[in-house]
């Protein structure tokens, strides 16, 4: 009955090798021909996930070799069909202008028990092995993942949704769209906020808003660096580049003015406009800092806060040519250029960004 079956199959008549082989595999349903014509006909109808699951199921526990090798040759069949789909796919994807332009993909965090059944199928979407799947699902933070042209991220970012991995893409261009303010300090809190602040252009003047209009607040820290001379391990003078200090950032996200108010501890005026704490012109900034942001909690106790600035910058650091195309309104005086100031920009926009696609 299996030589009829073969023939049939040969002979492209699948209807007909269907009807032979469903008493074959009631009557010998691990029989390994039988099961190979099985997968092939799963793999003929386009039942691609099945036919895999079969051939890979062969290569475990068969070993005859004229079935190991058809089984293998199955999965190559089916791999060149899904490269050929998503090749296919992407350039639908990218066909429209706008969807060529330079986008980000990013991964956000899952449990660690997750991972166990999402890692295999992030695997098999990316085009990876296990192994460095499960690495890099993150679960503490986002991760940056993937840049290029914003509809072939879209297209890996549909379908690792489809499988259940969070994720979100955003194009480049639309993180330079928000507005950003300098606040220099805040002129009054009620009944409504008034910000004295700069643009983007450095022009100086007050934003007045409520502080229901407020979303999101994100917070992080970037270092300043200074240049200093010590001995390597063979007691030799080397220059090294270390970092001496961090400076406190909060951004207080506006979306309904597609703005963003950005303060730092360094450069807010404590001195003048509110008095937000009690404190002599002496104390260090850093108290003061505390303070404002004691002073912004109580007013803001809705708001969402986002401080996992530290866990996204490690994965997005080395993207420099990517970064090198943000702005990042940040006026911290540098003897020579980082990329985390446009790492935390690009942070606290994609925040801005992702809340939105949920507005």
């Amino acid at each position: 009955m299996i030589e009829q079956v073969i023939t049939a199959f040969e002979n492209k008549d699948y209807k007909k090798a269907v009807k032979l082989l469903k008493p074959l595999l009631q009557e010998s349903p691990k029989e390994p021909l039988v099961v190979l014509y099985f997968g092939k006909l799963q793999e003929v109808f386009g039942k691609y996930e099945e036919s895999e699951q079969i051939y890979r199921k062969l290569l475990r526990n068969t070993t005859i070799a004229k079935i190991v090798t058809q089984a293998r040759q199955g999965l190559q069949r089916l791999e060149a069909i899904q490269q050929q789909e998503r090749e296919n796919a992407i350039a639908k994807a990218t066909a429209d202008p706008s969807n060529t332009e330079a986008g980000v993909l990013v991964l956000e965090p899952v449990t660690n028990e997750k991972k166990i059944d999402l890692a295999p199928q992030f695997a098999q979407i990316m085009q990876i092995d296990a192994y460095t799947a499960r690495l890099t699902l993150p679960s503490r933070g986002w991760r940056l993942y993937k840049t290029g042209a914003v509809g072939q991220l879209e297209y890996y970012g549909q379908k690792l949704r489809q499988v259940g991995i969070p994720c979100f893409w955003a194009k480049l261009k639309d993180v330079q769209k928000i507005q950003l303010f300098q606040v220099n300090h805040f002129q009054a809190a009620s009944p409504k906020a008034i910000a004295v602040c700069q643009n983007q252009e450095n022009q100086l003047g007050h934003l007045t808003f409520d502080w229901t209009e407020v979303e999101a607040k994100v917070l992080g820290q970037l270092p300043i660096f200074e240049d200093v001379i010590d001995r390597d391990t063979r007691g030799k003078l080397e220059r090294k580049t270390e970092i001496k200090e961090y400076f406190h950032f909060c951004d207080l996200h506006i979306p309904g003015r597609n703005c963003i108010l950005r303060l730092y501890d360094n450069g807010y005026q404590y001195q003048e406009g509110l008095q937000v704490a009690s404190l002599p012109s002496h104390n260090p900034n850093r108290i003061n800092w505390n303070y404002l942001q004691s002073f912004l909690d109580e007013l803001l106790t809705e708001v969402l806060i986002y401080s996992d600035f530290s866990h996204f910058k490690e994965t997005v650091l080395d993207y420099g040519e990517m970064l090198g195309k943000i702005h990042p309104h940040i006026n911290l005086f540098r003897k020579k250029n980082t990329n985390w100031d446009a790492a935390f920009h690009l942070y606290s926009a994609l925040v801005f960004i992702r809340r939105n696609e949920f507005s």
